[in-house]
């Protein structure tokens, strides 16, 4: 009643016709199983041998892209065997290799995308390596470009900017340390901010604020003079990178020499120095800038403004001390005055 019967053209079992089971594949299937237990096996022999060769911290390294590199080769090798044993037909073997790239295509569609932007940055010269930018929420300095990803050397990001994603705790442009990777299909989705490309320079402003009875005509040439000297080299250099730049696009002249716009505030009379800076270096040119400023500053009497208050009085305030019990006695009445400097006049 029960039983196994194998045909020609399939495995009958338990009387159940079992439709394409049958002797021949089951001898492709013992290959299959044979072939990945030797090349595991072989595989599993040659990185116990490499954890025995390299036991130092420098070996676990080279241990571990020799296990990599194991993997990808075992891949390979089983993924030849099998085709060569299930499809030994030309024709079945082209069918299969079409309904795979199909599945490939729709599954690695972002790595894909990614190789398309990888040409894009070569062909469009979006950035090259060396150049800052910012791609992908991540600013810093290009060090690789690959077909998948681009390499970035991160730098911080000024404060008005640090609300921003990433969070940063370098609050200026310098490099924090961190190696970020960024996938190249970014471009199709975000804007790049390059800060070198064409133009090397940037436009930096400094913000100070001053007493609106205090000099504010002297205080604008000292950040006059100041910018001046630290810039004056570089605004001959914008000239010639500007008007290259102006033949080629359709852009607005703008002042490369330093000035100075005033703002009212509730508080004070904000100046805000605007002049040219390096891409690089931005960090240490205003650090000698402000060094120079507060000095002339101290030269000239002037100071710079701040939100900081000082209380400079308190109202009087009456205190009555009980008599501790068991005593018939009862404390009169004191007063306790408050001084300028916050401590008791008069205390009994």
């Amino acid at each position: 009643m029960f039983g196994f019967a194998a045909l020609a053209d399939g495995i009958d079992v338990f009387g159940v016709h079992l439709v394409g089971v049958n002797t021949e594949n089951a001898r492709k299937l013992l290959l299959t199983l044979i072939l990945i237990g030797i090349i595991w096996g072989a595989g599993a022999g040659l990185r116990f041998l490499m954890r025995g060769l390299f036991r130092n911290h420098t070996g676990k390294r080279i241990e571990f892209w020799t296990h990599q590199a194991f993997q990808i080769l075992e891949t390979a090798l089983i993924i030849i065997g099998l085709l060569s044993i299930w499809f030994n037909d030309p024709a079945r073997l082209a069918t299969f290799l079409g309904l795979i790239s199909a599945g490939l295509a729709f599954a690695m569609q972002r790595v894909v995308t990614a190789v398309c932007g990888y040409f894009v940055l070569l062909r469009g010269k979006t950035f090259n390596v060396g150049e800052r930018i910012k791609m992908g929420g991540v600013r810093g300095d290009v060090v690789a470009l690959g077909f998948i990803q681009t390499t970035i050397m991160e730098m911080g990001e000024p404060p008005a900017t640090q609300s921003e994603d990433p969070g940063m705790w370098v609050e200026a442009r310098q490099y924090t340390g961190r190696i970020v990777t960024v996938t190249n299909d970014k471009i199709f989705d975000e804007p790049v901010y390059n800060y070198s490309r064409e133009f090397p320079f940037i436009w930096e402003e400094m913000r100070i604020g001053i007493a609106y009875r205090a000099d504010r005509v002297k205080a604008e040439e000292i950040l006059l003079d100041v910018a001046r000297r630290h810039t004056e080299p570089l605004v001959h250099l914008g000239e010639n990178v500007l008007n290259a730049l102006e033949q080629r696009y359709f852009l607005r002249r703008s002042d490369l020499e330093p000035r100075v716009f005033w703002r009212l505030t509730d508080n004070w009379l904000e100046l805000a120095l605007r002049s040219i800076t390096k891409d690089y270096d931005i960090r240490i040119l205003k650090d000698r800038m402000t060094r120079e400023i507060l000095a002339a500053f101290d030269a000239n009497g002037l100071e710079v403004a701040s939100g900081t208050y000082e209380v400079v009085g308190m109202p009087e305030l009456k205190v009555q001390i009980a008599a501790p019990r068991g005593n018939g006695r009862v404390a009169k009445p004191g007063h306790l005055k408050q001084s300028s400097h916050g401590s008791s006049a008069d205390e009994r």
